[in-house]
């Protein structure tokens, strides 16, 4: 996936995500929220994200996952009995009773990449659903798809199967914004390590790629200083040429979205996808530290969305306002038909190399 220069060079650069669960603007009026006139308070995106933090601290393992209810303006909190309810709803949320703790999700996870780590599958857990969410891609079938199901069917209703007409692949190919031999994929964040500028982009494009332009067969730009791929999505290129690199997100219509800053993903966010492929998308974030198993290998930690994307898109920005969320790394459908497309958290990358965003 790429990222189209921003004119006169801008640079497609992506950013966004508040630490705020923002959701998916459902509102649940089960058994276990609170009588009508026991509602929380509307709060803030912001306001829910601190409040979120603030209530996993202290629930430790009665907590099962949270998410923020956009219409609703509140943040909604999984416990796994009645006094973290109670200490739930007495903070300002709404406590949601499910039947599966964080841990025992968090090891059917282990159980799927320990006996179905199968090319074209990928898994992440769904605090909605209080599910682990099994995708299987098209070209799952057979003998393959036989173990899969056994494997599944032995985690019982922890784990929820579904299909995808389309196929995980990660999107290098196609695009305009950074080009090299083998390949064109987007630039996805202009940084800064010990002082001078890089960019990040997706590491399947960095393994393959080694010298970068802003133009097909053109004067080189920037060169790799870092790569990860397979397990991680991330890649660094520092800058070769006197080039402008504004922190920016190319919004193709004219006009950018500056990015300040980079922050963690949370289910339900709503988030935008830049690409020069494809442009400027939108959808919600649908799930965390997702695992994707591709034919080149298997990512994880990778953050899930319902953002359609296709070949060319890969490194591009996942932003929310000003905030750096996530590179493009790869995915199943296209953007007519819509699909699912993964992206590799930017502060982890930020981390990796001691860069920051700028």
């Amino acid at each position: 996936m790429k990222h189209r220069r921003i004119p006169k060079r801008r640079v497609a650069i992506a950013g966004a995500g508040i630490a705020a669960l923002v959701a998916a603007g459902l509102t649940f009026q089960s058994a276990n929220a609170a009588p009508d006139d026991e509602q929380p308070d509307p709060l803030s995106a912001k306001a829910a994200g601190k409040l979120a933090h603030s209530l996993l601290s202290s629930l430790g393992d009665d907590s099962a996952g949270t998410y923020y209810d956009t219409e609703a303006k509140k943040l909604v909190v999984n416990v796994v009995n009645d006094a973290a309810a109670d200490k739930v709803r007495a903070a300002g949320a709404e406590a949601k009773v499910v039947k599966h703790t964080l841990a025992q999700l968090n090891s059917a996870r282990t159980t799927l990449k320990d006996k179905a780590a199968i090319p074209g599958t990928a898994w992440s857990v769904e605090p909605r659903s209080n599910k682990v969410v099994v995708t299987a891609d098209r070209t799952v079938k057979g003998g393959p798809l036989a173990k899969l199901t056994k494997v599944t069917d032995g985690l019982g209703d922890k784990v929820e199967v579904k299909r995808s007409k389309g196929t995980f692949s990660t999107f290098i190919a196609g695009g305009d914004a950074i080009w090299g031999d083998g390949g064109r994929c987007s630039l996805g964040f202009n940084v800064v390590k010990d002082g001078q500028p890089y960019f990040l982009t997706a590491g399947h494009c960095t393994e393959s790629i080694k010298s970068w332009s802003d133009s097909q067969g053109g004067e080189e730009i920037g060169a790799n200083e870092g790569s990860s791929f397979p397990g991680n999505d991330y890649g660094l290129v520092k800058y070769t040429k006197d080039t402008e690199h504004p922190s920016a997100v190319d919004l193709y219509n004219g006009g950018t979205q500056a990015i300040a800053k980079a922050g963690d993903a949370t289910v339900g966010q709503k988030v935008q996808r830049s690409g020069s492929t494809t442009q400027v998308h939108d959808g919600e974030v649908t799930g965390l530290n997702a695992t994707v198993n591709y034919q080149e290998g298997t990512v994880e930690g990778l953050i899930q969305t319902n953002v359609c994307a296709e070949p060319g898109d890969s490194g591009g920005a996942l932003f929310a306002g000003d905030t750096a969320l996530g590179l493009t790394s790869g995915g199943s459908g296209d953007c007519s038909g819509g699909g699912e497309t993964f992206f590799q958290p930017v502060p982890e990358a930020l981390d990796a190399y001691g860069a920051s965003i700028g």
